[in-house]
């Protein structure tokens, strides 16, 4: 597949046990080479919609990543596109992270050499920070340490469409920053499309290209966060009075007043 595939999302539904969760959402492309930040209030949807673009669950509806329906697909076809990493924590395991990492990349479709898979995986760890774990056990980490051998694992298989759910959940200010500003700098390195769920629309704002906002399963605000943002989304979909400015680096900051 070409490092230049966008992802087209059209009439997609998907739900649970019987309950819709989505309902016909429909995506304008998303370009390849930028990172997308999905926010919204909770039980908005975000989770569902990308796990429905992992075929992770029952899904209707078109998924094309450039010429490739992804909908049709079976799930080891899928896995050769496409990457997920969950909001819950990896569980332990007496795996170096090293050996998680290096494992995750030869299960990728572009399996290396594995004298260039060790360099490609230890080059993964540096650039989270993370390198002087390689030679920790997974279960001796922190909740946040194993957050970013997670995305390391993620990283190393070099997907062209890559799903973050909640990726800096577990981690502090400075680890959140230099999660997101990698998956930036990953996404434009490599062309992939990279689509994150954050709950920190600063966070969301300060790193991604472009924002949509979900609410009850649907598609509300689709644009960069200067447009997506507003005082009056912020009412109708999270129920606050708020306020949105610009810092003098131009950043868009959310102002809380009270509740709408």
């Amino acid at each position: 597949m070409s490092e230049a595939a966008a992802l087209a999302v059209q009439g997609l539904s998907a739900g649970y046990g019987g309950r819709a969760v989505l309902a016909g959402l429909s995506l304008p492309p998303v370009r390849p080479g930028t990172l997308t930040g999905l926010i919204g209030p909770n039980a908005a949807g975000k989770t569902t919609l990308l796990r429905a673009l992992a075929g992770l669950v029952p899904a209707k509806g078109s998924v094309r990543l450039g010429a490739v329906e992804l909908a049709r697909l079976d799930g080891p076809a899928r896995a050769r596109h496409v990457t997920y990493m969950p909001q819950s924590l990896p569980q332990r395991s007496g795996l170096t992270v090293l050996e998680s990492v290096l494992a995750a990349g030869r299960a990728s479709a572009a399996a290396l050499p594995e004298r260039a898979a060790r360099l490609h995986a230890l080059e993964t760890l540096e650039r989270l920070g993370i390198a002087d774990l390689a030679l920790r056990s997974l279960a001796a980490l922190s909740g946040g340490q194993r957050q970013l051998a997670s995305l390391a694992q993620c990283l190393v298989r070099a997907p062209a469409l890559l799903l973050l759910d909640e990726p800096t959940s577990a981690l502090d200010i400075r680890h959140q920053h230099g999660v997101m500003q990698l998956a930036a700098e990953v996404a434009a390195e490599r062309g992939m499309v990279v689509l994150a769920v954050l709950h920190d629309i600063a966070l969301a704002s300060r790193w991604c290209a472009r924002l949509v906002v979900l609410a009850e399963g649907a598609v509300v605000a689709d644009g960069p966060p200067e447009a997506a943002i507003t005082p009056a989304l912020l009412a109708r979909v999270y129920g606050v009075q708020a306020r949105v400015e610009r810092c003098s680096r131009g950043q868009v900051q959310v102002m809380v007043d009270g509740l709408a």
